[in-house]
């Protein structure tokens, strides 16, 4: 889809320019994104392999889902599986609920699909659903003024099926709204190439439909742009919304938004759809602003002690800071901890589907001359923490 960009602004210029201000408890939360776990779950994503609607693949990354929010400490009360047909082909979407303080009954919707074609999808996205998956970890036990939905929607790839299906039967039920929802946050392809200027990210603004809710889109898509500046280190340009999950809800007068990639890969939709071809660190920062966006948009309590776990925060953090560089790499990859006290630790290099190719101790450059070019995974491990990075070799 062509692209039409209507502003790009840095990250200071939005702040200069809106009523928004930083909340500590909000940027709190925004810094627990891990680097790992966003590279973790992008490998295990591409290990389930193609997830075409219907496929036995398809309902093993559903499961995979479902059992990432059970080891978070969601409830089976909280997780519902969404069935739903088209043609032959039957299928699932996944919604997990996080009940709100103020107002129960009124939803914000963070959705984004799980199914893919032609390849694993690890931008398409492979990218949403890692992000959907940290911003529900940091969150469970965050008290927010309104409800959540975690949505993860299948056969988006086949026409919208799974999102179309939802908005017809549950959100909207003989053609009656039964389900209030405030806002629908979507985030559909923020995987990035490794190697590109990824600065900037898209900021999807309803611009065509029904035209009742252009206007209330506008407003909310100028309040993630301004989250973006204020929770991460990124720009933002706005894009008209794509033909993705949210546009069911929009066609019913429902309120959207969203993230896109700005500089768009070839990958999606093709065999190269892999993890090698996405930016981890790009795919964090989005973390991040989503995050913030999301505690915005919910109204998140401003308190700061209350987090998801502070000892796994602390503990994740102290070595999450670990810099691996230069990336992509010749025949030197350095390591450096900010921790000076750090010293004793173990660094794996292993191909992506997780073969052992490299172990040193200790060592703080390492030689990596005798590595194909092609992606790899850097394991930093010390005092029983662990640290993931994507390393790209270049020859």
């Amino acid at each position: 889809m062509k692209k039409l960009v209507i502003f790009l602004y840095s990250a200071a210029a939005i702040g200069s320019m809106n009523a928004q201000t930083l909340i500590q408890a909000y940027k709190n939360r925004a810094d627990m994104v891990s680097q790992t776990n966003i590279t973790t779950n992008l490998q295990d994503f591409s290990n389930l392999g193609i997830k075409t609607t219907g496929s036995v693949n398809n309902a093993n990354a559903l499961t995979w889902i479902k059992n990432k929010y059970i080891s978070y400490g969601y409830s089976a009360s909280q997780i519902v599986e969404d069935p739903f047909t088209f043609g032959s082909t039957s299928s699932k979407n996944l919604v997990i609920t996080k009940t709100g303080t103020v107002y129960p009954n009124k939803y914000v919707i963070i959705c984004g699909h799980f199914d893919s074609i032609n390849g694993p999808g690890v931008n398409d996205n492979g990218s949403g659903t890692s992000i959907i998956l940290e911003a529900a970890r940091i969150l469970r036990n965050v008290p927010t003024e309104y409800s959540i939905k975690f949505i993860h929607f299948s056969g988006e790839e086949q026409g919208l099926r799974g999102s179309s299906h939802y908005v017809n039967n549950v959100a909207y039920q003989n053609g009656t709204r039964v389900l209030d929802i405030k806002l629908v946050f979507n985030l559909d392809q923020v995987g990035g190439v490794m190697g590109n200027n990824n600065n900037t990210v898209y900021c999807d603004q309803d611009m065509a439909g029904p035209t009742s809710n252009n206007a209330a889109s506008a407003t909310i898509t100028q309040e993630l742009r301004n989250c973006t500046a204020l929770y991460s280190p990124l720009q933002t340009a706005v894009d008209p919304a794509e033909n993705t999950d949210y546009i069911p809800f929009e066609r019913k007068g429902e309120v959207i938004t969203g993230f896109f990639e700005r500089i768009r890969s070839s990958s999606p939709h093709t065999a190269n759809d892999t993890f090698a071809n996405t930016d981890p660190v790009y795919i964090y920062k989005i973390g991040k602003a989503t995050v913030g966006a999301l505690q915005h948009f919910a109204v998140a309590t401003s308190t700061s002690s209350i987090i998801l776990d502070t000892k796994e925060t602390a503990s994740n953090h102290s070595i999450e800071s670990v810099s691996i560089f230069p990336n992509p790499a010749k025949d030197i990859v350095n390591i450096e901890f900010p921790d000076k006290s750090i010293k004793d630790f173990t660094f794996e290099i292993t191909d992506i589907s997780g073969k052992l190719l490299m172990k040193k101790n200790n060592e703080t450059a390492i030689n990596v001359s005798g590595l194909a070019e092609g992606a790899y995974i850097g394991i930093i491990t010390s005092d029983g923490q662990k640290a993931v990075r994507k390393i790209l070799i270049e020859r």
